[in-house]
C-alpha cells in the first residue's frame, strides 16, 4: 500500500552551518501529529513553504510554488540508516512528506499524486543537496565527510512538489499516481542531468512546463551555451 507515513514541518532556528543571509534555517522537520493544510504559497516569499506551520529560510533554493513541499522516501532513508548506521526518522533529510511505497524518485516531472481525500501536489524535480544539509546532519552526531557528494552520487534525491489542489493530510492518509505526462524524465534523471550528467540537460527540457524554476534555469542556461 502505497501511504504517506508522516508530514513534517520545521521552525526557523538560528545555526553556525548555514549560508542564508538570515543566518537560520528550517531544515529540522519532526513529524506533526494530526491534520496539516498544503497549499500553493505562491511566488517566493518570507514563509515560502506550502506546509502549515512549516518555515523555509533560504528562499533561494527552498519555497515557493514550485518547491511548496518536499518529498522523501521511507525506504530511502532506511538505505541511508543502513549506510550511515545511524536511526533516521521521519524528517530527517528535511523532507515534508515521507513516504512508503511510492517510487519517488521514478516518478515523472509533472506526475500528480492525490494525498488523502483532496490534496493533489505535482512532481517539479529532486534536491540539490547543499552546505545547509551536511552541516544538520553533523549536528546530529552523523559523520558528513563528503556528504555532498555522496548525496548526488546515491541517485535518490527525493521530489520537489507544486501544489495543484489544496487541502489537508495526515499520517496514514492513501497516496495514489492519478496523472503521468507523456515523457521520460523522471526525478532520478533529472537529478542525473542536473549534477553528475550535465551533457544530458537538454533532453530534460522536453519537460520544461512541469520542471521548478531552478533546474529549468539551469537547462535552458546550457543549452544556450553548448546547444541541444
Amino acid at each position: 500500500m502505497t501511504t504517506l507515513l508522516s508530514v513534517n514541518a520545521g521552525r526557523a532556528k538560528r545555526v553556525a552551518y548555514t549560508d542564508a543571509a538570515s543566518g537560520t534555517t528550517g531544515i529540522d522537520k519532526r513529524p506533526v501529529d494530526g491534520p496539516v493544510r498544503i497549499e500553493s504559497p505562491g511566488p517566493n516569499g518570507v514563509g515560502a513553504s506550502g506546509v502549515a506551520g512549516d518555515d523555509v529560510c533560504d528562499l533561494r533554493y527552498h519555497g515557493g510554488a514550485d518547491r511548496a513541499a518536499y518529498a522523501f522516501a521511507r525506504e530511502d532513508l532506511d538505505r541511508w540508516e543502513r549506510e550511515l548506521g545511524r536511526e533516521l526518522a521521519n524528517g530527517s533529510f528535511g523532507e515534508n512528506l515521507t513516504t512508503a511505497g511510492l517510487d519517488v524518485n521514478g516518478a515523472l516531472i509533472g506526475e500528480r499524486w492525490r494525498i488523502g481525500a483532496s490534496l493533489i501536489v505535482e512532481v517539479t524535480g529532486g534536491r540539490v543537496p547543499c552546505r545547509t544539509f551536511q552541516g544538520h546532519l553533523e549536528a546530529r552526531g552523523i559523520d558528513p565527510r563528503g556528504w555532498v557528494k555522496r548525496f548526488t552520487q546515491a541517485g535518490r534525491p527525493g521530489a520537489l512538489l507544486r501544489v495543484i489542489e489544496p487541502g489537508e493530510v495526515r499520517a496514514g492518509d492513501p497516496v495514489t499516481v492519478v496523472h503521468r505526462p507523456d515523457h521520460e524524465i523522471t526525478v532520478a534523471f533529472l537529478h542525473r542531468a542536473a549534477t553528475t550528467e550535465r551533457e544530458r540537460l537538454a533532453e530534460t527540457l522536453v519537460a520544461a512546463e512541469w520542471m521548478e524554476s531552478g533546474l529549468l534555469a539551469a537547462a535552458r542556461k546550457h543549452v544556450e551555451k553548448y546547444g541541444s
